[in-house]
C-alpha cells in the first residue's frame, strides 16, 4: 500500500548512494547502493519470497500463527531465522518477514556494493562506512520525525526495525506510536519490535514493555514512543531532527 509509505520522502540518502525502489507483489523495498542494482534486487526478492511461499504451501500454519513456530525439517536459512526470531520474541514467524527480506536482500547486495541500506516497511538493514541518522516516524505523535537514532559505521551490518500499533498495515496488539529495536539481526529486530509493541496499550505501559524487551536475546537497543512520552534502553543514541 503505497499510501502507507509516504514517509519515504523524508529519507535523506547519503550523497554517494543511489536510491531505487523494487516491488514484487507485497514486497516493496527502498534501496540505497553504490549503483542501481534493481535487476539483481528483484531476482533476490523472488528467490527469498520463493523460499517463504514454498514453505507456507507445505505448512500453511506458518503464515497464520501468532505464537512461536518450531522447525522440524532442514529448511532455507531465511525460514529458520524467521522461526528463531519468533521463538526468541514470543511471536509468530511472520512477525519477522519484513525484516528478514530486508536483511537477506541487503546481505546479498553487499557483494555488489560495499554500502547498502534496505528499507522494507519501516525495517532497515544498514551497512555504511559513515554514521547515519535514522528518523523515527511515529504517526500522530508530536515526536514523529523530531528525533532520530544515530547509527555509527561498523564492520557489521546493523538493523533498525519499527513496529506501530497506530500506523501501517502490520498486525500489532498494542497501541504504541512506534517501537524501534536495534540488533545485529534484522529478522530478530522485526519480531522483537512487534512483541514489545504488543505490550504497550497506553503510555503507562512503556517502562514494563522496555523491561520485557531487555529479556529478548539479541536485542541491543529499544526506543518506544507513545504520544508525547519516550522509553529508552541500551545502545540508542538520539539526536533532534527536523524543525525544533
Amino acid at each position: 500500500m503505497t499510501e502507507e509509505r509516504t514517509y519515504r520522502h523524508l529519507i535523506t540518502p547519503k550523497k554517494n548512494l543511489v536510491p531505487f525502489n523494487v516491488v514484487v507483489q507485497e514486497t516493496d523495498l527502498s534501496i540505497y547502493a553504490k549503483a542501481v542494482l534493481d535487476v539483481l534486487a528483484k531476482d533476490l526478492i523472488l528467490q527469498y519470497r520463493g523460499y517463504i511461499e514454498n514453505y507456507i504451501s507445505r505448512y500453511p500454519g506458518f503464515q497464520k500463527t501468532l505464537v512461536p513456530w518450531q522447525i522440524n525439517t532442514p529448511e532455507a536459512q531465511i525460514i529458520t531465522d524467521m522461526a528463531e526470531a519468533g521463538q526468541r520474541s514470543g511471536v509468530g514467524p511472520m512477525a519477522a518477514v519484513a525484516g528478514a527480506m530486508a536483511e537477506y536482500v541487503g546481505k546479498a547486495l553487499l557483494k555488489s556494493s560495499d554500502e547498502i541500506i534496505v528499507e522494507n516497511g519501516g525495517d532497515l538493514f544498514i551497512k555504511t562506512d559513515k554514521p547515519l541518522t535514522v528518523g523515527i516516524y511515529a504517526g500522530a505523535s508530536p515526536l514523529s520525525m523530531k528525533i532520530g537514532i544515530i547509527i555509527k559505521s561498523d564492520k557489521n551490518p546493523v538493523a533498525v526495525c519499527t513496529s506501530s500499533g497506530t500506523i501501517g498495515h502490520s498486525l500489532s496488539l498494542g497501541r504504541a506510536d512506534a517501537v524501534c529495536v536495534i540488533s545485529e539481526s534484522c529478522s530478530l529486530a522485526d519480531a522483537a519490535a512487534t512483541s514489545i509493541g504488543n505490550h504497550v496499550k497506553t503510555k503507562t505501559d512503556i517502562q514494563a514493555a522496555v523491561e520485557f524487551g531487555t529479556s529478548i536475546e539479541g536485542v541491543d537497543g529499544i526506543l518506544i514512543i507513545s504520544g508525547d512520552e519516550i522509553g529508552l534502553w541500551g545502545n540508542v543514541e538520539l539526536v533532534p531532527i527536523g524543525n525544533q
